[in-house]
């Protein structure tokens, strides 16, 4: 007992009711949440600590980026720094050996009144009872 199509009656698609159902599904969901039946659900009771739990998860995700942007910065404070002291110490190094030559030591002593010798250094001995000084060349 097939019934017989009638060449002047189609069947509705079902393909095209299916997306209606979909939309008044979508706005059912959010109707619901905003109204506030969402919350009063098993279901959601049942996931509470799946949301505590994700909940959670969030807030340590949250501070971890917190705490990775704030190490960032202090290491390129760290950086600046050390390159600041890095130039400062190249100048004070060559400061130093610029003021450590003969020349400008003597320079600068030349104001108290000490003055470069002429004579070489010597040698002196003791041989116990006097001290005899003895020049390099005479040895």
């Amino acid at each position: 007992m097939e019934q017989e199509k009638t060449p002047g009656k189609e069947e509705p698609r079902k393909a095209e009711v299916q997306p209606v159902k979909k939309l008044n599904r979508i706005r059912e969901f959010f109707h619901n949440i905003i109204i506030g039946e969402f919350f009063v659900r098993d279901s959601f009771f049942r996931n509470i600590p799946y949301l505590g739990y994700i909940t959670v998860l969030a807030i340590i995700y949250i501070s971890n980026s917190y705490y990775a942007e704030k190490t960032f910065r202090k290491i390129e404070t760290t950086k600046k720094e050390l390159k600041e002291l890095r130039f400062q110490y190249i100048s004070s190094k060559s400061d130093l050996m610029f003021l450590g030559k003969q020349t400008e030591i003597a320079k600068r002593v030349k104001g108290i009144g000490l003055q470069e010798t002429t004579i070489p250094p010597y040698k002196i001995f003791y041989d116990g009872d006097t001290l005899n000084p003895k020049n390099q060349e005479e040895d």
